[in-house]
């Protein structure tokens, strides 16, 4: 396949990404990391559906979560040492195959063996950023994981809202069914426009690239520093969209899953913000993005404090506090990325790690703090994650 056929898609060689592109990687990766999320408004009809129990039904989303932990720990780094389009094609004909696996279950182990293989191979998203930032040139590797980010943004906030809705067309099966058919247009995508040659991989025993991971960030302060942010910020974010559902789905609201997930359609605002951070980041601005991020984001639990009084300012609070996130996110990323050029897929996957346990932090202490103090002790939590971001980040500012 020419590359000159898919206009803006451009090879390694030729310096840079093209903006076609670019958007098949943002699609790729939104699809990719939709997939972790799509069972969370659908637990209900699982557990009625495979004679699970309410309490026991959180398993679903538990093995999804498990199974990205270990992808990010073992499938990302292969990024450093598998060309792309072979990489990508195996991991996105087993996640087709996967969903599949999933939407035709007709047992709880098959279904909780299949989500947890679609847990594990969502991780194709980190490594599309990872890949994006290797194939942009240095000028505009910002601006590429921004993009590439904005995909993941979206693919997220959007999951649970598109699930309720095919659910409630075509039954829950509906859902993993479309999502394999999507997967397997991409992967398709993917493979015409990666650079055939002209990629470097290294050499490096698989083994040795995983001890790396760990040695990278201890030995190097301003990964560490980043890393130790992602976990906070993720951390507030956890807290807020974990815990959001328990007062909009009772009285006086009353909610459904599809209502509630409209909120997380507000958020997509979001990922207009990590376009841009990636771009100042560019710029070498990107301590200052990260310092006003931050102070964005310990602020928007002001108006997050008004639910349920007032709706439109939590509307306001959900916009401040998803651009705040994804702006320091994004930005995060892009000063790790520029940092190890040669070991970007495992610098991803590092940091990663601090991202998943920052939100399964978030998401275990949302719900305990609004059994114990409802909303209250939910915006307190919240806040807290957040001020402490922001006094890590006024004690080490000068670190670069």
């Amino acid at each position: 396949m020419d590359h000159g056929l898919i206009a803006g898609a451009k090879p390694a060689s030729a310096g840079g990404l093209g903006k076609i592109t670019t958007l098949i990687f943002a699609i790729a990766a939104g699809l990719s990391v939709a997939n972790i999320y799509y069972a969370q408004p659908l637990l209900d009809t699982l557990a009625r559906d495979f004679g699970m129990s309410s309490a026991s039904v959180g398993i679903v989303v538990t093995l999804t979560q498990v199974g990205y932990g270990l992808g990010l720990i073992f499938l990302v780094p292969l990024g450093d040492l598998i060309p792309p389009r072979r990489l990508f094609l195996a991991q996105g004909a087993l996640s087709v195959l996967a969903l599949i696996g999933v939407a035709t279950a007709r047992t709880e182990a098959i279904l909780l063996a299949s989500l947890a293989a679609v847990g594990l191979l969502a991780v194709v998203a980190q490594v599309l950023v990872a890949l994006a930032a290797s194939l942009a040139t240095a000028a505009e590797r910002g601006k590429a994981v921004g993009a590439v980010t904005s995909g993941i943004v979206i693919g997220i906030l959007a999951a649970r809202f598109f699930a309720g809705l095919l659910a409630d067309m075509g039954g829950w099966r509906a859902v993993y069914l479309t999502s394999a058919l999507l997967t397997a247009v991409t992967v398709a995508l993917l493979v015409r426009v990666l650079p055939r040659k002209g990629y470097r991989v290294g050499h490096e025993d698989y083994t040795a690239v995983l001890r790396s991971i760990p040695a990278l960030f201890l030995h190097d302060r301003v990964l560490l520093l980043r890393g130790v942010l992602a976990f906070l910020i993720f951390a507030a974010f956890s807290t807020f969209w974990t815990a959001l559902v328990l007062p909009l789905s009772a009285a006086p609201f009353s909610y459904s899953h599809t209502q509630i997930g409209l909120f997380g359609l507000v958020g997509v605002v979001a990922a207009m913000a990590a376009t841009v951070a990636g771009k100042l980041a560019d710029r070498g601005l990107g301590q200052r993005v990260t310092g006003v991020s931050l102070a964005i984001l310990l602020v928007s639990w002001v108006p997050i404090s008004f639910l349920p009084t007032s709706l439109p300012l939590l509307l306001v609070g959900v916009i401040l506090l998803d651009l705040a996130v994804q702006a320091v996110h994004v930005t995060n990323q892009s000063i790790i990325l520029g940092r190890h050029p040669e070991a970007r897929s495992r610098l991803i996957g590092g940091y990663m790690v601090f991202y998943s346990f920052g939100s399964a932090l978030g998401a275990a202490a949302s719900t305990l703090a609004f059994a114990m103090a409802a909303w209250p002790g939910v915006v307190t939590l919240g806040a807290g994650f957040s001020g402490l971001a922001l006094l890590v980040w006024v004690r080490t500012r000068g670190l670069r």
